[in-house]
């Protein structure tokens, strides 16, 4: 009989990327390491104590920042080799279940263990469109991106190759911004080896520079991976379903809700447009009463319509951006 090499073990660890809106800021709850590094509420599943993944994820959220979840949906299996490792781990390989979960708690609802949000977009620079094109992309991206493109060999097994990937994603040349495009832009920072995770990961692209540029605040093992794309999936869900509603006081002005959407898919929004959409999407309707804490006229007050739940497919709202 001949021999086998042992198997690694495996570990299932359930990961959240938990959003919340605070003064129109797009907020992502971290836990700080031992490491120092912020990283998003994880902990590992035990299959005799959570019946499932989803109450593992629930009960480990609130262990480890006193949280109570509402919202919550399955985002992506993330088991790449070398993504949640360290240098010299010999350990099992941790397969990692990713989730999207909204809130409306603040830092003060929070157990003192160390939790707090912070704005997502200390981590993504790049994903902020709302006043003008981020400066970092023209300054830092696009030189770098542009440098390692060329580097391409002719062998390339790529569908697309690297120019034409750059160009897509990061709208040169005539090419649209996409804001969904969170995880593709991510990776392809990180297959140049420009961003500190594949440096972490003994990726050579990132080995082979002398320095990085300060492309965003790193995170723990792949967690900035998992929470792209919890960006990416709630960016697109906002066209096609009222998750939007989840961050938003039961009360709340067409301005609150306008604010709130651009916060998440970092464009601006023409006013008059987007109440329009309001208005013929059918999402909210008044409730007769105005509120006096907007700093200047009073503002009427609006409530989600609860029946567009029963609604399929529920609407939601396909922004536009002025640019």
């Amino acid at each position: 009989m001949s021999e086998t090499t042992p198997l690694k073990p495996i570990e299932i660890g359930l990961t959240a990327a938990i959003v919340a809106i605070e003064d129109h800021e797009p907020q992502i709850l971290t836990a700080r390491g031992s490491d120092g590094l912020a990283g998003l509420p994880f902990g590992p599943f035990d299959a005799l104590s959570h019946r499932t993944f989803e109450i593992g994820l629930r009960a480990w959220v609130e262990a480890q920042t006193g949280l109570r979840l509402g919202y919550v949906e399955q985002l992506y299996t993330f088991g790449d080799r070398g993504r949640h490792a360290e240098a010299g781990d010999t350990g099992a390989h941790m397969v990692s279940i990713g989730y999207l979960a909204l809130t409306r708690a603040v830092n003060g609802e929070l157990a003192a263990t160390g939790a707090s949000f912070e704005p997502w977009y200390r981590f993504f620079p790049w994903e902020d469109w709302r006043e003008e094109p981020p400066a970092i992309i023209a300054r830092d991206i696009i030189p770098a991106l542009t440098k390692w493109a060329e580097e391409e060999t002719p062998e390339t097994t790529r569908a697309l190759p690297r120019r034409d990937r750059v160009r897509f994603y990061f709208g040169l040349d005539g090419a649209p911004w996409d804001e969904e495009r969170v995880l593709d832009r991510y990776e392809l920072l990180y297959e140049a080896g420009l961003i500190e995770e594949a440096r972490r990961d003994g990726r050579p692209a990132a080995l082979a520079r002398k320095t990085l540029p300060a492309l965003g605040t790193s995170m723990r093992f792949d967690h900035r991976r998992i929470l792209a794309t919890g960006i990416a999936r709630l960016r697109a869900k906002l066209k096609y379903r009222p998750v939007v509603f989840e961050l938003l006081p039961a009360e709340f002005t067409l301005t609150e809700l306008q604010h709130t959407v651009e916060a998440v898919s970092g464009r601006h929004l023409h006013k008059q447009n987007f109440r329009r959409l309001v208005e013929t999407e059918a999402l909210v309707e008044p409730t007769g009463v105005m509120s006096t804490q907007t700093g200047g006229r009073p503002a009427a007050l609006y409530r989600f319509r609860r029946d567009v739940h029963q609604e399929r497919p529920a609407p939601g709202l396909r922004v536009r951006s002025r640019r």
